[in-house]
This record gives C-alpha cells, sequence and structure tokens, in this order.
C-alpha cells in the first residue's frame, strides 16, 4: 500500500470506486500513523471555518486526512480558499480531493494535477469492454482468475451495476478457493441462488407476480442476500424495460432484436424478455414503477430504518404501477 501523497485527486463519480480510493488513502494514512485524524466534508458540509483548519497546524501534532467530496459543487469562495490551499500544501495533512469530472470548478481538478497531486481514476464505467475487464481486474484483486467467457456470463446474468458485480466476485471467488472460475462455475453459481436472488424477485415483480415476488424477497433476505443487491435488480430490470420500450418494443422480430440488441448494448435474450414484459405495461406506470425504485434505493441505502419494510413496499407499488390501465395512458388505443 503506497503512503499518501499529501494531494489526491480522486476523479470521477462511480460510487464504488470513490468509496475505495478514499478508503485506501485513508488505511494508508493509518498505518503510518493509526491516530491520524479523518476530517469528511461533502460540498454541502464543508465552511470556512474548515478551511482555516486546513490551513493550520494540529494542536495534537498529529496528521491529519481531509477528504472534501463533490469539490465540482463547491461555492466560488470555498474553492478559491482550496486554490489558496493547494499552493502551499502542508506535509503533515492528506488532501483529498473528490471531483465528479464536471466541468464546473474543474479549476480544482487542474491545480491539483498541475501541483502534483497523486490522481485516482474512479469515473463511471459504461462500455461492455470496460466491465468486463473491471471483472476481470476484481476478480484478480480477490485473488482469483477467470475466463473471457465466464466473464460474459457474469455481466449477461447480473448486469452493469459495479457494487452488485464485486460482490457476486468475491462470493464467486470465495465459493472456488480462488480457482479459475469458468461459465460452469458462474452457471452453479446462479443456478444456486434462482430461487431466492434479487434478479427473481425483480422477474416476479416485473411480470406481476406480487406473492411470488414477496416470498422470493423474504426468502432472499433470510438467505444473507444484501437489500442494496435487491433493490439494484429491481431498478436495473425497469430501466431495461424503459430502454427496450422507448426504442421500439413492439420490433420482436429476430432481426428486429438484434439490431435493437446492438443499439442498446444488450444481450438477445434480455432485449427479446423485456419486449414480452413491456406489453402489459403503460408508460406513465413504468415511470410511477420507476420513481418508486429510486426511493427504495434510497431507503435501503440509510433513508430508511427498515430495509425489508422499503422492498416489500417497493414490490407492492411496483404492482400497482403495472397496473395503471394502458387505456388510459393511450386513450384506449392498443398497441
Amino acid at each position: 500500500m503506497l503512503s499518501p501523497a499529501p494531494l489526491v485527486l480522486v476523479s470521477g463519480d462511480e460510487d464504488l470506486l470513490v468509496g475505495r480510493a478514499v478508503h485506501e488513502v485513508i488505511d494508508a494514512a493509518r498505518v503510518r500513523d493509526p491516530e491520524v485524524e479523518i476530517v469528511d466534508r461533502s460540498s454541502g458540509e464543508l465552511t470556512e471555518a474548515d478551511l482555516v483548519d486546513l490551513g493550520a497546524t494540529s494542536m495534537f501534532g498529529g496528521g491529519r486526512v481531509v477528504v472534501v467530496r463533490g469539490a465540482q459543487d463547491l461555492s466560488e469562495e470555498l474553492r478559491d480558499g482550496l486554490l489558496t490551499y493547494i499552493d502551499r500544501p502542508l506535509p503533515d495533512l492528506v488532501l483529498v480531493l473528490v471531483h465528479s469530472g464536471a466541468v464546473k470548478n474543474r479549476k480544482l481538478a487542474d491545480a491539483m494535477k498541475a501541483a502534483g497531486a497523486r490522481v485516482m481514476p474512479a469515473a463511471k464505467i459504461t462500455r461492455p469492454r470496460d466491465r468486463h475487464d473491471f471483472v476481470v481486474a476484481e476478480v484478480r484483486r480477490l485473488g482469483g482468475r477467470i475466463s473471457d467467457g465466464a466473464g460474459r456470463a457474469l455481466l449477461d446474468a447480473v448486469g452493469g451495476d459495479l457494487r452488485e458485480l464485486a460482490a457476486v466476485c468475491d462470493q464467486l471467488v470465495a465459493d472456488t478457493d480462488g480457482g479459475l472460475l469458468d461459465e460452469a462455475a458462474v452457471a452453479r453459481f446462479h443456478r444456486g441462488r434462482a430461487e431466492a436472488s434479487g434478479f427473481a424477485v425483480a422477474d416476479a415483480i416485473i411480470g406481476g407476480d406480487l406473492p411470488q415476488a414477496l416470498t422470493l424477497l423474504r426468502q432472499a433476505i433470510e438467505g444473507g442476500t444484501a437489500p442494496v443487491l435487491i433493490s439494484s435488480a429491481i431498478a436495473g430490470g425497469l430501466r431495461e424495460l424503459a430502454r427496450v420500450s422507448a426504442a421500439g418494443a413492439g420490433n420482436s422480430t429476430a432481426g428486429g432484436r438484434a439490431e435493437l440488441a446492438r443499439v442498446l448494448r444488450m444481450p438477445d435474450w434480455k432485449v427479446e424478455k423485456a419486449q414480452r414484459a413491456a406489453r402489459a405495461w403503460s408508460d406513465p406506470g413504468l415511470g410511477q414503477a420507476l420513481r418508486a425504485a429510486a426511493v427504495a434505493d434510497a431507503g435501503v441505502k440509510g433513508a430508511s430504518v427498515d430495509a425489508g419494510y422499503a422492498l416489500e413496499k417497493l414490490l407492492r407499488e411496483v404492482a400497482q404501477a403495472r397496473a395503471f390501465p394502458r387505456d388510459r395512458a393511450h386513450r384506449g388505443v392498443r398497441r
């Protein structure tokens, strides 16, 4: 583990990668000084008093790590204060600046780079090839190996959410004791969890089977599936449904599906499944379900006291949204 540089720029807005980068810096600082002081501020929490403290030597004589998140959203006054500090950083303090990469307040990111800051990339991974590379690197990080075919199978089964991919990679490596992960290993893993996985819950509720979805939800939670993975699977299924519906859910010929899969960068079988499901959904109903999924996602990440209740509420709201009459949305015209 590298010793922390006095200036660190975390560039990007992928939550998993940002979190890992910040923790890596903090862990390195704690190795050097177990009593290091940690100050972690969002753009809305940072104050002028914090900037004054930033430029002052610690009264306790120890090291400090100051994390400023969402630097792109800082006010001009706070931005200028940080620019002044970046010109003359203190030797016993590590400033970690998290900037999304947006144009706003890019002066801060540029100043950090010009001052020789360590740059830790954390941009969202959007291209299929990059997601595949992430899976390979994640398995290697955990002490395992994965074949190209298994990597593709894992992406097809799980989707593009990095947190979910990381969690599944962790479980697969643990199950195989660090050996080679092949397509058979991925298939066994998902078959074993099919009865109570977030994906099974998502398939059931998007398909309109509320009792089955509730049963699978309880089994998944009792089996140790993290609530965030279940909410992510439901939200991901709804987003895929919306994308396919908006791009032309009615084009169900093999050639049409293949073209749609190419344009949307989705596997053919996912496009076909989404097309079948879309026939039972209205556009307003789908919008209502997506809003409910966003609320539930915040709930399972801490906004709700009971994540299980937040997920049950989500299932009921998705079922209600699916029942939104198509004739009300389309003035009686059937597609």
